[in-house]
């Protein structure tokens, strides 16, 4: 039996490597952009009065994260002229990515969106691509920078980095927004992403063969880089694959159309931005944390298949929650002392956000290692990156519509449709469930 004081010594100190300590900062750069381009960037646009319609179409600027494959080969194979002499491939392309976001963010918080929606919304579009293309960079310098020993600590490192810079440019955006303004709290994001560009001029080229240009056999490369990672998939599931992927793509739909018009439903319904970062963000970031940990257990002691079917339901079933919210909220109620509805509206808002982030978190951590069971480790980084691609771009292009639904029906409805959008992620987990069960055996006819 092995010492425990020994293992424990083992994973302090794999922690404390360098490689491993680094995936923090990049993780936190690579966290930073998100919220703000999809919900901080809805409630700055709700308190400024922009049309919910326009708000909902706002969500496809996130679309950008989905298909980020499409480019991802560029930045693998094509040199930078000047930064890649200097930094090397992985770093160059990385500072180059920082700074684009952090000089995007900066004009965004010089642009206000009334009279103006049209060039704030180029500027949310660059921040998107610029933090896409980040999000292919760290990636790669991860998987080039280390050996498999290291890789399950970098991950789990940049998860936690990820998680606080959500937190920063979730609760921390709406705090600063308070006491200040939106424009204000972009622009301290802003600054918050020397965070990175730090990182990036202190961290060290991983060493990597010499990689196969545009230049050189471009039919090889096309066939290497991007028509094998597909012909293997299929050639390994066959019919069933068609299946799968309809799985991976409508799993997050109803987690991911909900949450374009959660900040505008908080603050329509009369919570304050304070109230928001407190409860919404803050709390809610630690609701997500328990309800992943959780979701990592269920996948261990359940399997994939149940753990899969409970995050589709429960993550639909919130949806209802916030349907419910909406109808009979106690912000709106007058029978009772002001100071009681602040109490009510409160405590609801708090037990409707631990459901919803609970089995959000829950869910993402089944899916993520759904789609990593499908991988093959020949291909992973295309496989995975086209899996994680397809994960998000329906939610978000679904997404888009649902200023319009909540303009024409209501909150209401809206949150009874994005419930409904999750009956098929569960159908098709059921579909899987069966097909993947082993047969039973043939009974003994002696």
């Amino acid at each position: 039996m092995p010492d425990l004081r020994e293992t424990l010594w083992s994973a302090w100190r794999l922690y404390r490597h360098p490689r491993v300590l680094v995936m923090l900062f990049l993780g936190f750069s690579a966290g930073l952009p998100y919220l703000l381009v999809f919900s901080t960037l809805s409630a700055w646009l709700a308190d400024a009065d922009v049309d919910r319609a326009a708000i909902g179409y706002f969500s496809w600027v996130g679309i950008l994260f989905s298909i980020k494959v499409f480019w991802a080969p560029v930045v693998d194979r094509l040199k930078l002229p000047l930064l890649g002499r200097l930094l090397g491939q992985r770093r160059s392309w990385l500072l180059l990515a920082q700074v684009g976001i952090g000089l995007s963010l900066s004009a965004m918080a010089l642009v206000e969106p009334v009279g103006h929606l049209e060039r704030f919304a180029q500027l949310a579009l660059l921040v998107a691509f610029c933090s896409a293309t980040q999000d292919i960079c760290i990636d790669a310098y991860r998987i080039d920078s280390a050996d498999e020993s290291f890789q399950g600590a970098m991950a789990a490192t940049y998860i936690l980095g990820y998680r606080v810079a959500m937190l920063v440019a979730g609760a921390g955006a709406f705090y600063i927004a308070s006491y200040d303004s939106w424009n204000g709290a972009y622009q301290v994001m802003a600054w918050l992403m020397g965070v990175g560009v730090l990182t990036t001029l202190v961290i060290r080229e991983p060493d990597t063969p010499p990689r196969q240009s545009f230049g050189r056999a471009p039919g090889q490369w096309l066939e290497t880089a991007l028509i094998a990672p597909f012909r293997d998939f299929f050639s390994r599931y066959g019919l069933l694959a068609l299946g799968l992927l309809a799985l991976v793509a409508v799993y997050r739909i109803s987690d991911i159309t909900m949450g374009v018009m959660a900040n505008p439903f908080y603050l329509d319904i009369g919570y304050t931005k304070n109230e928001i970062a407190t409860v919404a963000k803050f709390f809610g970031f630690f609701m997500t944390i328990l309800g992943s940990a959780v979701g990592g257990l269920a996948v261990l002691r359940w399997g994939l298949g149940r753990s899969m079917l409970v995050g589709a339901v429960g993550v639909a079933a919130t949806n209802v929650l916030f349907a419910v919210m909406a109808t009979y909220s106690p912000v709106t109620q007058v029978a009772v002392e002001p100071e009681q509805v602040r109490w009510l509206a409160l405590t609801w808002l708090a037990a409707v956000i631990s459901a919803d982030n609970l089995f959000g978190g829950f869910a993402n951590v089944a899916l993520i290692a759904f789609m990593s069971s499908l991988t093959n480790r020949n291909f992973s980084a295309t496989q995975f990156a086209l899996f994680s691609s397809l994960m998000t771009l329906p939610g978000k292009f679904i997404g888009g519509f649902s200023g319009e639904v909540v303009k024409a029906a209501g909150y209401p409805t809206f949150f009874n449709y994005a419930a409904l959008l999750g009956v098929p992620a569960i159908l098709l987990t059921l579909w899987w469930m069966q097909r993947r069960r082993p047969a039973p055996a043939e009974p003994d006819r002696g």
